[in-house]
């Protein structure tokens, strides 16, 4: 890291301005040559690898067929600003008026009281608000595109609209604009020389902090309930937790995370870790920490993550505990995985091997399958293979990008405003220390997985994928099976999720949290947060929406709903078991190494 000139106390010192302006200079400089050196065999050699040129062409053709529906959209929009027009001339002459438009109730951006009170910055945020449902209005509803095209022009025509909101600029945002009077500019150059710092770290890429990363620490204040390494392979290793309780469940317990983060999301600090009230609810628990691949895992397949993961672990865990069945929790991917895998063991006549299927926010028919559809296009995809063949893997940021621009406003441009035009320091924030620690996908499970899931949707279709020379088909499987799903989930849309509850033929429980990906499942139930809805029909509806309505809303957490279902496929209980035993000694304690090798 280049010095960084010091900011303290020089407020509008003319040469202390002057020395921290030349040194940010100076270090700009070297950057953009080192970017330059480094990129200069990529820049130019695709100009467009998301495929948005032809997504907008095609959509402004269509538009231009129909003149009188944009022209009528023009008109609607000119009568919303007359309006706000008449209204902000009212209110700057003293008098009431009513806004023609609010932001939504969960619009953070607007929340300083400069854009209600202020009457100029009252008109820039409702005109920014007309516009931008114009725009976003207009590019929706323009007809004989297809369903793909259609919802990647919806996508970016929102990353846009996002990306030009008023208080993403200093001269337009009155938070920055007071900060900068009161501190006589040093947030903007604070600022700058924070925007410096993450394009070094990020090597000529801006990696935005989200969070203080040098106020967390794996295994000291995150990942931290008591466990040991009991097992492990060239892709994971399994961690088994210390008991805490005198009798324990006599069907051990395996969790499966996804590999795309790490898994101890699960396992954050102890009042919100689902890990730790596992252990407290007397389970044996076993946990899969995957690796972090890097191009020696390169040929590593999906087939191999189901063989060297869940049918490993469980192995393991019989020679361990002397169980040959086990509950299985699978979260997200690792859930995708769990039913491949459940589906395999029904073809190999070894279905008994899992007692019972916990799927949190996983998809398995992949059919409508939201946001991040928008980048699985056949452009797309042999553009992502291109740059694996070169590497190996997927680089930990791509992935991580691309979940953050789903939600743009919270994660991306909230950090731009507070990190560099306020100049502020990031909040110490668990989670977001979390997302920032991304792991690589190897290059051939992540093709695999995208075309075969996303772009194809194989899995939902009976045989459409073969796993080990096993055809795989979901409506095979008689294992009693929970599913929990979140309503504002972006990345697993619950009534995506909701599909898998017609084809699996055991007996399904559909449970459904309140809010998103993460914080709808990661709901301590100390912490008193959040809804699910439950509904106790023996025959689940056809359609998602019908589920909701016939659904009872239950306060808080869903884990305890969860734990009344498991018990009943627990096997009574056994005294409690220490982790390992003299056939399987502990390699080393919990959380292990494969979790603290950072991209």
């Amino acid at each position: 890291m280049a010095e960084q000139p010091d900011l303290e106390n020089k407020g509008t010192d003319p040469a202390a301005w002057s020395e921290a302006m030349a040194k940010i200079a100076e270090q700009s400089q070297r950057l953009v040559s080192d970017f330059l050196s480094r990129n200069a065999d990529d820049i130019g050699a695709q100009a467009d690898p998301l495929n948005i040129g032809r997504a907008f062409l095609e959509m402004t053709s269509r538009l231009m067929a129909d003149p009188q529906k944009l022209v009528e959209a023009q008109i609607s929009l000119w009568q919303d600003y007359m309006n706000l027009w008449q209204n902000t001339a009212r209110r700057m002459m003293g008098g009431e008026a009513e806004p023609v438009i609010k932001p939504a109730a969960d619009d953070r951006r607007f929340k300083d009281a400069a854009w209600q009170d202020n009457q100029v910055f009252d008109y820039i945020k409702q005109s920014y608000l007309l516009t931008a449902r114009w725009l976003q209005s207009t590019v929706h509803n323009v007809e004989g595109l297809d369903r793909r095209t259609a919802q990647k022009v919806d996508f970016y025509t929102r990353q846009f609209v996002d990306a030009m909101a008023p208080n993403n600029f200093a001269m337009t945002n009155p938070e920055v604009l007071r900060a900068t009077a009161e501190s006589g500019g040093e947030n903007l150059v604070k600022g700058l020389q924070n925007l410096l710092e993450d394009l070094e770290r990020g090597k000529g890429k801006l990696a935005i902090r989200m969070t203080d990363l040098e106020a967390f620490e794996i295994g000291r204040n995150i990942a931290v309930t008591p466990g040991k390494v009991v097992f492990q392979n060239g892709l994971m290793q399994l961690l088994q937790y210390e008991p805490v309780t005198e009798k324990v469940a006599k069907r051990p317990l395996l969790v499966i995370p996804p590999w795309i983060n790490k898994y101890y999301i699960l396992d954050l600090k102890p009042a919100n870790s689902l890990i730790k009230w596992l252990v407290e609810q007397g389970h044996t628990v076993f946990v899969i920490s995957w690796v972090n691949p890097d191009e020696k895992l390169a040929a590593k397949s999906f087939e191999d993550y189901m063989n060297e993961g869940p049918l490993a672990a469980i192995d393991a865990m019989e020679a361990i505990t002397g169980e040959s069945s086990a509950n299985v929790i699978g979260y997200c991917l690792g859930g995708t995985l769990l039913a491949c895998t459940l589906a395999y063991l029904t073809a190999s006549k070894k279905q008994d091997r899992i007692a019972s299927a916990t799927f949190m926010t996983t998809m398995v028919d992949f059919a409508e399958a939201g946001e991040l559809a928008v980048f699985v296009d056949e452009e797309q995809l042999a553009s992502l293979e291109a740059r694996m063949s070169q590497q190996g893997y997927l680089e930990g940021t791509a992935m991580a990008n691309t979940f953050n621009m789903l939600r743009a406003n919270d994660l991306i441009w909230s950090f731009v405003i507070n990190n560099y035009l306020l100049g502020k320091e990031p909040f110490p924030f668990d989670l977001l220390y979390w997302n920032s620690d991304a792991t690589r996908m190897p290059a051939a499970m992540h093709s695999f997985y995208l075309r075969n899931m996303y772009q194809e949707n194989r899995l939902s279709k009976p045989g459409g994928l073969t796993l080990k020379g096993v055809p795989i088909d979901l409506t095979k499987i008689k294992t009693p099976a929970f599913i929990l799903s979140t309503k504002e989930d972006h990345i697993a849309p619950w009534k995506s999720t909701y599909a898998a509850t017609q084809l699996y033929r055991g007996p399904v429980k559909f449970v459904l949290a309140s809010s998103g990906h993460i914080a709808g499942v990661v709901n301590p139930p100390a912490a008193n947060k959040y809804n699910h809805w439950v509904n106790e029909a023996k025959t689940l509806p056809k359609k998602p929406d019908d589920w909701l309505a016939g659904a009872e809303i239950r306060p808080a957490s869903w884990w305890p709903e969860w734990q009344k279902w498991v018990t009943t496929h627990s096997g009574g209980t056994v005294p409690a078991r220490k982790p390992g035993n003299n056939k399987m000694k502990p390699i080393e304690d919990a959380p292990g190494s494969y979790v603290r090798v950072r991209s």
